[in-house]
């Protein structure tokens, strides 16, 4: 029932049109195009307006042909990361790949794809559903603020399956909660060659403090990073401003506000150490400067932990085991939108779509699972449409 060469292709048409995040218009209009020419109503949400993008979410309403069959939704997200833009994709021995200078963008054009396929498939062959209700989103590689600002609302559905994720052997149930942290290092300019102790250097105060860190793998269900560091005009300044950004991930809060703590106190014990006191002819006693800290912590999004007992688990197992195939439950170290459709009370599990090795130049994409999630979906479509009708 799968078309395998036409998902292909559909999956190489999408990933050649440049969606990095806040830029997803493009896609949404062709996805819109498609989307009618298969008989559902297309509209789009203020999610663009909300976080400054050139779209909303486009949310489709395919109308069911089987009464009494509950509403189901499927969504996958239309952004990718960069390097985003010309992308060159190519097939060779089962594997779709770019041509090494940018990321593939299956991420999340495979899910699409899928999505796409079951519908297409769904209606050439007049399968049975309920009504297909389908959250196209917005930007979600930078905090899933597509989902996040998603009026839930607008959907009847009350589970789904999300395809974000890598191999559709396994069913991710549970993600992590995240947390943003900014700090602002202010400190005080001095001429680095002929004054430098008259100077506080913010690079310095923020080096020391990210040195105290521990980052990377905590523990087994907690990590952090530091991920950017800005400041600095020349060589020949003590720096008075650096901009630290970082993230902390756990499956469980008390863990998750320990290392938020853990980090942001490094950054306000090393601060409290500098100051530097300038002597001139108008102050006797001189005048202290200190450094200073201003932060920012914001919760990118909560954690999910959906049963194996679930509603959207048991269908998607239940169509792994009709088809033959094998899936394990996965907790991950990445959040998705099914992090913020399960908070809001759409109760959702992460499907993979056969892509690996994301957010790299070298990512690339199973066509073998690529095509499996789809026939995965369209079953779990069937047997929703068996248990409520």
């Amino acid at each position: 029932m799968i078309d395998k060469n036409r998902m292909t292709e559909h999956a190489m048409e999408l990933i050649r049109i440049d969606s990095l995040s806040r830029m997803e218009r493009e896609v949404a209009l062709r996805l819109e195009k498609e989307m009618k020419g298969l008989g559902a109503e297309c509209f789009y949400d203020d999610a663009g307006e909300k976080v400054g993008g050139d779209v909303g979410n486009l949310i489709v309403k395919l109308e069911g042909n089987k009464s009494g069959a509950p509403p189901l939704l499927l969504s996958a997200h239309m952004d990718t990361v960069g390097p985003g833009e010309g992308i060159k994709p190519r097939v060779e021995n089962g594997v779709m790949k770019s041509d090494g200078t940018t990321i593939l963008g299956s991420d999340d054009k495979s899910g699409i794809a899928v999505i796409v396929e079951v519908i297409r498939a769904l209606k050439e062959k007049n399968i049975p559903h309920g009504d297909i209700e389908i959250a196209f989103t917005i930007c979600e590689e930078i905090g899933l603020l597509g989902a996040k600002h998603i009026d839930i609302n607008k959907f009847r559905s009350k589970h789904g399956i999300v395809l974000d994720s890598s191999t559709p052997a396994r069913l991710v149930l549970k993600c992590p909660s995240a947390a943003k942290m900014e700090f602002l290092v202010h400190g005080l300019e001095a001429h680095a060659g002929l004054c430098p102790e008259n100077g506080i250097s913010a690079i310095e105060i923020a080096s020391r403090a990210i040195s105290q860190m521990r980052l990377g793998r905590i523990d087994d269900i907690t990590t952090a990073n530091i991920g950017i560091i800005e400041g600095g005009r020349a060589t020949n300044i003590v720096p008075n401003l650096v901009h630290v950004v970082g993230e902390a991930r756990s499956h469980n809060e008390e863990k998750l506000d320990s290392q938020i703590g853990h980090m942001r106190g490094c950054f306000h014990d090393t601060v409290s150490k500098y100051e530097v006191t300038l002597h001139d002819d108008l102050s006797a006693g001189g005048v202290t400067y200190t450094a200073r800290l201003d932060e920012k912590i914001e919760r990118t999004y909560d954690r999910m932990d959906v049963p194996l007992t679930s509603v959207p688990a048991k269908l998607v197992t239940g169509a792994v085991n009709n088809l033959g195939y094998s899936i394990a439950p996965h907790t991950s170290g990445g959040g998705c939108d099914a992090n913020f459709f399960n908070k809001m009370g759409v109760e959702c599990v992460n499907l993979g779509t056969g892509m690996y090795e994301l957010h790299t130049v070298n990512e690339y994409l199973v066509l073998e699972e690529f095509y499996r999630a789809a026939e995965i979906v369209l079953e779990a479509v069937k047997l929703n449409t068996v248990n409520g009708g």
